[in-house]
């Protein structure tokens, strides 16, 4: 399970390398992954200190730090 987590914050650390910020529900949608996978990963991100969260209109941003 841990590996399946590293692997999706990996990509998810690659999207938002290669994009600029992006709301969580893009980010799901470009990776197609659930809900679980998703915020398993945000998690394993904002624990390493990787990520920002800014709120926009309710929808939540990422961004890399």
């Amino acid at each position: 399970m841990q590996e399946k987590i590293g692997s999706d914050a990996g990509r998810v650390w690659k999207v938002l390398n290669e994009t600029g910020a992006k709301s969580v529900k893009d980010i799901k949608k470009v990776l197609k992954l659930t809900d679980k996978e998703i915020y398993a990963a945000i998690g394993w991100l904002a624990r390493e200190s990787k990520l920002a969260f800014t709120d926009k209109e309710g929808e939540v941003y990422l961004s890399l730090i």
